[in-house]
């Protein structure tokens, strides 16, 4: 069995986001609920290059495509799918949305210090594996989740799935199947942070799960114009957070 994992093209949230954070405001402007942020303009072409790239790619032909249902995530697939030319059903899995984060939804690190000081203290001191903003959830609770939707996907017997799903999700997968403890996969989040459209790729061979490729995206630059970006979290550029 093989997982195709692939992050959601930039979406006008990750855009505003950054614009936030060179700007030093404490709120976001994103104008949406999270679950309806679209992709940008640019988050467009990169999913319909990374469709483009899988199409002329026989050996990573898929036969399962399941998607987070957030607007930039079901974007990202619906166009991918149609560029690529898969006849794929496209299956949509609440499982696979992004982390919530509660009552820190749409604020900057400044605006959580600012605005929930002992919710920046406590999460200082539980660290970002465990720590749930009120309303929201860990990467613990996040990683329960993914054990279920992968146990679904392997039982529709799909030989090479593709997810298009969020980063921590993508970062949650990889603690799951290849075994991971709190520091490694925290360490790879900080050290790689995946891109827009990004792919990583595991195999499963005799009940252990491999690593073939980590956040790949030649398919960006494929048309002679690098389409890259990664748009981290502003918490992972904290070094003080684990």
């Amino acid at each position: 069995m093989e997982l195709l994992l692939v992050r959601h093209g930039e979406s006008t949230g990750n855009v505003a986001r950054e614009r936030a954070v060179q700007a030093g405001a404490e709120v976001i402007d994103v104008g949406a609920r999270d679950a309806d942020v679209p992709l940008s303009e640019l988050g467009v072409r990169q999913s319909r290059a990374l469709g483009s790239w899988l199409a002329a790619r026989p050996d990573l032909r898929v036969d399962g495509l399941w998607s987070s249902p957030y607007a930039r995530a079901r974007q990202t697939a619906t166009h991918l799918l149609t560029t690529a030319g898969f006849t794929t059903r496209l299956r949509v899995d609440e499982r696979l949305r992004d982390k919530e984060l509660g009552v820190l939804v749409t604020l900057t690190a400044l605006g959580v210090r600012t605005r929930f000081p002992e919710e920046d203290a406590r999460r200082h001191y539980l660290g970002k594996f465990y720590y749930r903003a009120p309303g929201g959830e860990s990467w613990a609770d996040v990683a329960l989740r993914v054990r279920s939707v992968l146990g679904d996907i392997e039982r529709t017997g799909t030989h090479r799935a593709l997810l298009v799903t969020h980063d921590a999700v993508i970062m949650l997968i990889r603690f799951v199947c290849e075994e991971l403890d709190e520091e490694s996969v925290l360490s790879l989040a900080r050290a790689n942070p995946i891109g827009n459209t990004a792919l990583t790729r595991l195999v499963r061979g005799d009940d252990r799960w491999s690593v073939q490729d980590v956040n790949v995206q030649e398919h960006l630059a494929a048309a002679g114009e690098d389409l890259r970006t990664t748009h981290a979290a502003d918490e992972y550029a904290r070094p003080d957070l684990r």
